[in-house]
């Protein structure tokens, strides 16, 4: 599904990836950790097609996220750690979505209100004037919704209080199989045990690699 050979990313003198070689399979849950400046980021990122890789590559299901990101990107849902500025309203942006990546937009109101985010009530409503935990519901909902058969969450439940927090594992619990999960986190105990797999990366390097639980 992911897999990176000799993936280098330097930034000016800096090495922000340093010849990563990792794979990651389908029915993994990957607790991606590491400390900030480690090159979880950049991974990412690189992975979504966002950057050019300076030596070696990424494969995204045999396809280059740089040269066939429309492709690509047709089957990862990602959540990012801060909200994007959108200035859409909710109903606009769902209006877009469905357009755009052939989502359904009663699928997005489904798994919303099991987020219990009461979508109805908030249609009109910009999505740039949301709370944090609001829009982070959201941008869940929509990320299920997308039955993509890759899904990275940063940070996931930054924004999010304890129940909302468990709607999320318990839904993600349901959607995991045939998928590759992976989670960017700094609180291995948050998604402890939705995960099979932990990484850590320091310095742009994969330093440990455990399979756990089941």
């Amino acid at each position: 599904m992911i897999k990176t050979t000799n993936l280098t990313k330097k930034f000016g003198a800096h090495v922000s990836l340093d010849s990563v070689n990792i794979e990651f399979n389908k029915n993994e849950s990957i607790a991606l950790m590491g400390a900030n400046g480690a090159g979880k980021t950049t991974l990412i990122r690189s992975i979504l097609g966002y950057y050019h890789p300076t030596s070696g590559g990424v494969s995204i299901n045999g396809l280059d996220p740089i040269k066939e990101r429309v492709k690509v990107l047709e089957n990862i849902s990602f959540v990012p750690q801060l909200p994007p500025p959108i200035k859409l309203s909710i109903a606009e942006l769902m209006q877009y979505i469905s357009v755009s990546a052939h989502v359904d937009t009663e699928l997005i109101t489904h798994y919303a209100n099991e987020m219990k985010l009461d979508i109805k009530a908030n249609l009109n409503k910009s999505f740039f004037k949301l709370s944090g935990g609001m829009k982070q519901k959201l941008l869940i909902a929509i990320s299920l919704a997308k039955k993509s058969n890759i899904i990275i969450y940063d940070e996931p439940t930054a924004n999010l209080d304890p129940k909302a927090r468990d709607d999320f594992y318990r839904l993600l619990k349901q959607n995991e199989d045939e998928k590759v999960l992976l989670f960017v986190t700094h609180r291995l105990e948050e998604v402890k045990d939705l995960v099979n797999r932990q990484v850590y990366m320091d310095l742009g390097k994969i330093v440990s690699d455990e399979r756990v639980g089941s």
